[in-house]
C-alpha cells in the first residue's frame, strides 16, 4: 500500500499558492498576467480541495 506525505504536499500547495498570488500582483495591469494567474489559482484551489482538505482527517491510510 502507498503512503504518502499529505503535510508535504499540503506545504508545497500552500507555497504555489503564494507564489500564484505575488506573481499576480506584481503582473497586475498585465491582462495576460492577470489571466493566467486566475488559471493557475483555480487549479491550486482544486489540489486545496483534493489534498489540503483531506490533510485534516485522521485517516492512516493516506499517512501524514
Amino acid at each position: 500500500m502507498e503512503q504518502w506525505n499529505l503535510k508535504e504536499i499540503d506545504t508545497r500547495i500552500q507555497k504555489m499558492r503564494r507564489l500564484a498570488e505575488d506573481l499576480k500582483a506584481r503582473g497586475q495591469g498585465i491582462q495576460a498576467v492577470e489571466r493566467n494567474v486566475d488559471r493557475i489559482l483555480a487549479s491550486i484551489k482544486m489540489l486545496e480541495l483534493n489534498i489540503s482538505d483531506i490533510r485534516e482527517l485522521p485517516w492512516k491510510a493516506f499517512g501524514s
